[in-house]
């Protein structure tokens, strides 16, 4: 296989940098990219460096080839005086390219991975806006913006009609799951709101879909236009027919309005956002204003790369929100970014972007407020209310982008001391990256009870009151407030009278959540005396921390992955061990188990060379089987986690185990690593214990002989459920097959659970079905000893397992085995179980 390295020149390293990253996802970073972009003055970033060129060049010089994408002006001087520095014998093989530099740089990097020589990959990048042009339509003329709606006379169209069940329709989490779905197909996918009476949108645009103002009840006519037409419709279906994952259960309201006491000097009257008692003085926030001026550009193109570049970065920082928001409120709530990274690839609002830029020659900051107004416009517009507040999100995300294209810093929320945020308003992102051991409190002079910000203030128990007078804006740092969520009030320097009622409140309040937290720690034991264990699936030294907090009587499955990911080299022992050891320390010898690196397949390491790309990485080179073929890199992983053992309960977890012969030659190497230390006088736990994950068919099958090799099983049901239905989760053309409650699933479960007793054995489950409380009566009927979910689910699970018997339990499983479909399971599960006493 062809080693060709990339090298991108560029007078912008914001642009390199995105240009590198978006090349590097297209081949999960297998071929070497350097940058070479900016220069270093603070005042005058912008230029090119021979020297930088040169440097990047050297460093991933390959025999094979080095081909070099410049953008414009200097870069290519600074590209050509760069190759005089190398020596004769490398300068031939360095080949400068004029290909569109966004464009250019993906073709090369695909065309590399594939194995192609650098003239093919030259020839690629070359031919690169060709391609692109072609797929548009447009070839002999300059690039233009595809019409919002096109249609394809050729392929035949299908059409279905859907009636809308959410109690909340089409909003964020639903609307950005249709997006996602119609965007995954090559079929054209226009919708309409037959019950408004809307035109015809496309199904690929989140703001389109949004503005349908689909609620519950509301009648929908989706057709495609395409050879996957079926498919896509099928796919779309079945979204409608599993409620886009919502169970129509009442959603996090906010509090009853309750009053506190007659209005006073001071008080001041809003909406009951979040309920609570805060008293604290005030920290007013204001952001920095975006003043944006339009001005004439003459290299549109670029203005666009630009827009590009920021949109990119833009995207990285709201999946950093997510991953965050993700851990502190947990997957639900967070998927309201999953709607703002949406609307960052929302094909019409680009277009339109893009339009502006390239018919009015406008700085891209011009064009991108003028189409985020307009989209913002159409939500203010509509008549519903809930969806009009959806118009924070847009701001929020246009915003992020003008920062970006600007330069501005990002506001700082955070706070040196407890306090009660003033403001006027608060973004979602702004309010999910508030500490709540600071803020104590929101006040804020707009908002809303059911905006996206006040449903994350909620679930992060922060108390906020909303929309009170604009006088507040005025007081000073420091002003002494109290706040009631509940009642919707606040008072300025309160009295000793109503500071009396409002401490009584608060600490009846702060018992309450004292009792509820206090509940989390206890044991999780059925209301016919059965324990359960309750662990948390943890991927970070962060986890751990709130794991601890939530209940979690041990950490189940620890991902080693974070420590490899992101890297240029594998961690060293020592970077493991300390990471290991700090993990231990936060348990204080409650159990942990290290799971073994899963890499591979579908996550390469890039800085190891794993061949050409996988066809199925699912079924390909990835957990024990890459471990096995890198012994060295396995055996500083099992000697970081051996030292670590030492005055700890840790155990060892390999993924992926397929047959006896791969536990065995685990078992080889980690008895060789416990000779070595031995023989080095360095301690560690001799006796720990050794398991697998269950998660292929092949084990479950041979579960009776796995068990003889090992301490514990643990299932993950979410790869197994896959592997048994041949089914990838991740293609939405199938996805809906992979339920972990299918009865050939839990068929599965049930063997593995009875071959690990009766071998004396335990067997947990960490997979994504463990934290479904709906499940648990079929995972206690089923046997398994212990239970490991992300670190927010612990309280529920645990109240889940308090209100249930195994008597109970078991005979739910024996009709839950005979069912037909995992629909069928769940409604068995849900008119089954007796409502505790």
């Amino acid at each position: 296989m062809a080693a060709i390295a990339i090298v991108i020149v560029s007078h912008s390293k914001q642009l390199a940098l995105g240009v590198r990253e978006l090349a590097a996802q297209m081949v999960q970073g297998q071929v070497p990219i350097a940058v070479a972009a900016g220069i270093e003055d603070p005042e005058n970033p912008l230029g090119t460096d021979p020297i930088q060129v040169y440097e990047a060049i050297a460093s991933v010089f390959s025999d094979d080839g080095v081909l070099v994408l410049m953008d414009l002006g200097s870069a290519l001087l600074s590209a050509e005086m760069a190759i005089e520095f190398l020596p004769e014998a490398q300068q031939e093989k360095v080949y400068l390219c004029e290909a569109p530099l966004v464009e250019g740089a993906i073709a090369a990097v695909v065309a590399a991975a594939a194995g192609r020589d650098i003239h093919q990959v030259m020839a690629e990048a070359r031919g690169a806006l060709l391609a692109k042009a072609t797929q548009l339509g447009v070839v002999t003329k300059p690039l233009s913006v595809v019409s919002p709606i096109t249609t394809n006379i050729e392929s035949p169209t299908r059409e279905i009609r859907l009636i809308v069940s959410n109690r909340l329709g089409l909003h964020a989490r639903p609307a950005a799951q249709f997006v996602a779905t119609a965007a995954r197909f090559q079929s054209q996918i226009l919708v309409r709101n037959l019950t408004r009476n809307t035109e015809l949108v496309r199904g690929d645009s989140i703001n389109q879909v949004t503005t349908l103002g689909v609620r519950q009840g509301h009648e929908l006519v989706i057709t495609a236009t395409g050879s996957d037409a079926d498919d896509a419709l099928a796919a779309l279906q079945g979204l409608f027919a599993n409620n886009f994952g919502e169970n129509n259960v009442t959603l996090n309201s906010p509090p009853a309005h309750h009053e506190v006491t007659p209005a006073n000097h001071g008080e001041l009257s809003g909406i009951a956002a979040s309920g609570g008692v805060a008293i604290a003085p005030v920290v007013r926030y204001q952001p920095t204003h975006i003043a944006i001026t339009e001005y004439h550009v003459n290299d549109p193109d670029a203005e666009w790369q630009r827009l590009q570049s920021a949109i990119n970065t833009a995207r990285q920082e709201i999946q950093a929100v997510f991953s965050q928001a993700s851990l502190q409120i947990g997957d639900v709530e967070a998927a309201i970014f999953d709607a703002q990274l949406l609307f960052l690839e929302d094909p019409v609002l680009l277009e339109a972007a893009h339009q502006r830029i390239l018919d009015n020659h406008i700085n891209a900051e011009a064009a991108w407020q003028a189409v985020v107004d307009e989209v913002a416009t159409s939500y203010r517009a509509l008549e519903d209310s809930y969806l009009q507040e959806r118009v924070d999100d847009v701001v929020d995300v246009g915003q992020r982008v003008l920062r970006l294209l600007v330069g501005n810093a990002a506001a700082n929320l955070h706070l040196d001391s407890p306090a009660i945020l003033v403001a006027t308003d608060l973004t979602p992102s702004d309010t999910a990256r508030l500490d709540p051991t600071k803020v104590l409190g929101i006040c804020t002079t707009s908002g809303s009870a059911t905006s996206h910000s006040a449903i994350i203030a909620r679930t992060l128990g922060i108390p906020a009151v909303l929309g009170v007078d604009a006088q507040v804006l005025h007081l000073a740092d420091g002003t002494m407030m109290a706040l009631d969520g509940e009642s919707g009030k606040a008072w300025v320097e309160p009295e000793s009278d109503i500071l009396d009622l409002l401490t009584a409140k608060q600490e009846a309040w702060q018992t309450a959540q004292q009792e509820a937290r206090a509940t989390a720690h206890q044991p999780a034991i059925t209301r016919d005396g059965r324990q359960v264990s309750v662990f948390a699936n943890i991927g970070s030294i962060n986890d751990v921390q709130v794991a601890v907090a939530s209940g979690a009587e041990g950490v189940g499955l620890l991902r080693t992955e974070f420590l490899y990911l992101d890297r240029t080299s594998a961690p060293t022992e020592e970077e493991q061990l300390a990471v290991y050891q700090a993990i231990a320390q936060v348990l204080d010898n409650r159990p942990l188990i290290i799971r073994t690196l899963d890499v591979g397949g579908d996550k390469p390491l890039p800085y190891i060379k794993v061949g050409l790309p996988e066809a199925n990485p699912f079924l390909g080179w990835r957990g024990i089987r890459f471990c096995l073929d890198r012994p060295e890199l396995f055996k500083t992983q099992l000697r970081a986690i051996l030292r670590a053992s030492v005055g700890h309960q840790i155990k060892i977890m390999l993924p992926m185990i397929a047959t006896v012969t791969e536990v065995r030659a685990a078992k080889v190497i980690l008895g060789e690593v416990q000779a070595e230390l031995n023989q080095a006088g360095i301690a560690f736990d001799p006796a720990m214990k050794l398991g697998i994950m269950v998660e292929v068919p092949s084990a479950v099958a041979i579960a009776d002989r796995l068990a003889a090799e090992v301490d514990f099983f643990s299932i993950g049901t979410n790869d197994l459920s896959q592997y048994v239905m041949a089914s990838d989760r991740t293609n939405p053309n199938v996805a809906n097959l992979v339920d972990a409650l299918h009865p050939a699933v839990l068929r599965m479960v049930q063997q593995t659970v009875q071959a690990a007793h009766a071998a004396g054995i335990s067997v947990g489950l960490c997979g994504e079905l463990a934290a479904d409380t709906l499940a648990t009566p079929i995972l206690l009927g089923l046997g398994l000893d212990e239970l490991s979910v992300n670190p927010q689910s612990i309280p529920g699970v645990k109240q889940a397992i308090a209100r249930l018997s195994i008597v109970e339990s078991e005979a739910i499983v024996a009709s839950a085995l005979q069912q037909d479909s995992a629909k069928h399971v769940r409604e068995l599960i849900s008119t089954s179980i007796t409502p505790p006493a």
